[in-house]
């Protein structure tokens, strides 16, 4: 097993376990794979939810450039749903779980087709 498929099953652990979610397993591994090579750099791998800036380029980067939604305050609201999903006590909130639960809230599951 790659280390990709590691972080893989590491992820859908988490969306079980903390996040009370079965994961679409193929979408899962697409969103993982859209993450490129951060996944595997410890700061980047991880979103820092108290941070406002690192909140904001989750919103620009991921929910506008990537899957393609105009901005609004629903952006933001959904961001904050995902953190309070994982557990605003979870230390580390990987970046391809919290962007998988972002493409499900928006079903722009079609982005990764």
């Amino acid at each position: 097993m790659g280390k990709r498929d590691e972080l893989i099953a590491k992820y859908a652990e988490d969306l079980k376990n903390k996040c009370g979610m079965n994961p679409d397993m193929n979408l899962l591994t697409k969103v993982t794979i859209g993450c490129g090579p951060a996944i595997y750099d410890a700061d980047a791998a991880t979103v820092a939810a108290s941070q406002e800036s690192e909140l904001e380029t989750v919103k620009n980067n991921f929910l506008i450039k990537k899957l393609g939604l105009s901005d609004g305050p629903e952006l933001m609201a959904a961001i904050n749903k995902a953190m309070e999903t994982y557990g605003m006590s979870e230390r580390n909130k990987y970046r391809a779980v919290v962007y998988y639960m972002l493409t499900k809230h928006f079903g722009k599951e079609a982005v990764y087709g």
